[in-house]
């Protein structure tokens, strides 16, 4: 189970670029995405994916608030932020 293999990066059509990546979740993160993804799809009146999900929500989190100064090094770095309850 230990295969590590390196992620395909592909450029998308509208400048920004795909990268796949497999994450281990806990099932009570899986289910608030299940929920994101709800109330997503209650706003766009269309059917949404967790993938759109997860997406939405990396995008909508303030960049800044993760950005350090050049040169600066954060102390720990968390694989996944937790997604919390609320929108």
């Amino acid at each position: 189970m230990n295969d590590r293999v390196t992620p395909t990066m592909h450029a998308l059509p509208d400048g920004e670029a795909e990268l796949a990546v497999v994450l281990r979740l806990p099932w009570e993160d899986v289910a608030r995405l299940g929920q994101e993804a709800g109330r997503l799809a209650a706003q766009a009146q269309r059917p949404v994916t967790l993938d759109e999900a997860v997406s939405h929500r990396l995008r909508s989190r303030p960049v800044a608030a993760h950005a350090k100064p050049a040169g600066e090094q954060p102390a720990a770095v968390s694989a996944l932020p937790r997604i919390s309850g609320t929108a």
